[in-house]
């Protein structure tokens, strides 16, 4: 099939879970045009501008790909915290030129390839393009969990405002897709009135995930920290002021040694590495270092960035089915506390079993294949014009 794919380029969650994605619809023989902004663009154009062929120059049935950058959204963060007024100034002092650009990124490259179906993550441009079109989407990400799922109520309470806005956020978004599928290391109910559209599917993991063997909690010898806010100058007193632990810190863009703390720079293959060989993980509430921690079955502590009602039922998940805790801040009593509980959250999180993306491809497959049915029976309606 014609495949437009949309990847929502905030972060780089999105992109590395679209890329398990996209590299079995490519083995599959699909042809894809995936429409991408900010960093996520460098990373999916990097992956596949010399790997696959060209839309225009492929075979039917052999799979080929054209990655186009569109212009996104931003989000403001102001130590640890997600600053909703900033966000909203730049985007919509963004706003006319972006919507620009992304006309003539769209009509110079979408329409001339002629989608026959659409697969958004989180993405709105494509999801846009789609109903115009009227071709069917399949919605793939995390997000929907608010708005199709059923919350527990201690989860709502843990910041009720939020939560209320951030569901009608993720509402508003992509609405009226043919099918949703919803990732994630928990599973809650499916509303009843979503039963028919929603799918549930285990945490989507890439290979390097899939191929690595973690080292058990037991033996293990150091913690991996994950902490991106650069102005956060307290993270690296408080854990060295737990001399007897170990901590590999990645996300503060520095290479050096601080006693007890090996401060590291940015490589893939290196934090897998020190990711499978780790007693636990501290962390924010994002939601692909979560998974791919329990999937290791590595106990997390987890500290939400605020105002992220997203990453803070990640993190309630956590505690709730005893794979590790959160708090608000990288407190040292809080992180005592979590280490000293360490055996028992290894315990729990040693129960939780991945799937290596099976069902993800079941339901992927199954669609595509019944959206296929649909655009046949459309374009001999609707022929091509020549």
């Amino acid at each position: 099939m014609r495949l437009l794919y949309g990847v929502v380029g905030e972060g780089m969650g999105h992109a590395t879970r679209s890329r398990v994605t996209i590299d079995w619809l490519l083995s599959q023989g699909h042809h894809l045009v995936v429409v991408v902004s900010n960093r996520a663009f460098q990373f999916l154009d990097k992956t596949y501008s010399a790997a696959f062929p060209r839309t225009a120059e492929a075979e039917q049935g052999h799979g080929a790909i054209d990655v186009i950058e569109i212009v996104g959204l931003t989000m403001k963060y102001v130590d640890n915290v997600f600053d909703e007024g900033a966000s909203v100034v730049e985007n919509v002092l963004k706003a006319p030129g972006l919507i620009a650009e992304n006309v003539g990124a769209y009509y110079d490259e979408v329409v001339r390839f002629r989608p026959q179906a659409v697969i958004s993550d989180f993405d709105s441009f494509a999801y846009l393009f789609a109903k115009v079109h009227r071709l069917p989407i399949l919605s793939i990400d995390n997000q929907q969990v608010l708005q199709r799922c059923e919350i527990p109520e201690e989860a709502k309470e843990l910041d009720r405002g939020s939560f209320n806005a951030t569901k009608a956020f993720v509402k508003a978004k992509l609405p009226g897709c043919d099918r949703y599928v919803i990732t994630g290391f928990f599973y809650p109910e499916i509303r009843d009135k979503y039963r028919d559209k929603t799918v549930l599917v285990p945490p989507i993991l890439r290979k390097a995930i899939l191929d690595a063997r973690p080292t058990p909690v037991a033996e293990a010898q150091h913690f991996l920290v994950y902490q991106t806010s650069k102005s956060d100058t307290t993270l690296i007193p408080t854990l060295q002021s737990l001399k007897e632990h170990r901590f590999l810190v990645y996300g503060l863009g520095r290479d050096e040694q601080a006693g007890n703390c090996t401060l590291k720079p940015f490589s893939e293959d290196g934090f897998v590495a020190d990711l499978a060989a780790a007693r636990g993980v501290l962390s924010n509430g994002g939601l692909s270092l979560l998974n791919e921690s329990v999937s290791l079955h590595k106990p997390v502590f987890s500290v939400p960035v605020g105002n992220q009602y997203e990453q803070l039922l990640n993190a309630y998940y956590l505690r709730h089915l005893g794979y590790g805790d959160f708090a608000e801040e990288m407190r040292r009593e809080a992180i005592a506390t979590f280490i000293e509980r360490l055996p028992r959250f290894a315990d729990r999180v040693a129960t939780f079993r991945h799937d290596a993306n099976r069902k993800l491809y079941e339901v992927v497959g199954a669609t595509l294949e019944a959206f296929e049915a649909r655009a046949f029976h459309r374009e001999l309606r609707h022929p091509p014009r020549e």
